[in-house]
């Protein structure tokens, strides 16, 4: 781990690529948050497809960062299906 610690810091010493990483730092929470959630309810990405009425592939896609933009309605579907609710703030 010492290594990506090392090659990650030296990557993001570059102010381009470190403002490009801050910005997607929200979605990336949010998409790792999810399926943290989905494992811990111990639910397929199909199982939770299903609960929440939509595709398997759409939610591959929201886990694996190809949809920049969600909708706030996908959230809302996500986290009623993972029993939780959706917070947005602006701080």
């Amino acid at each position: 781990m010492g290594n990506w610690k090392k090659i990650r810091e030296e990557i993001l010493s570059d102010p381009e690529v470190k403002k490009a990483y801050d910005d997607l730092e929200v979605e990336y929470q949010i998409i790792s948050d999810m399926i943290s959630l989905r494992y811990k309810k111990r639910l397929t990405q199909k199982q939770l497809a299903v609960k929440m009425k939509t595709s398997q592939s759409a939610l591959s896609r929201f886990e694996s960062g190809s949809i920049r933009n969600p909708s706030l309605e996908f959230l809302k579907k996500l986290a009623g299906a993972l029993g939780t609710k959706l917070s947005v703030r602006l701080i």
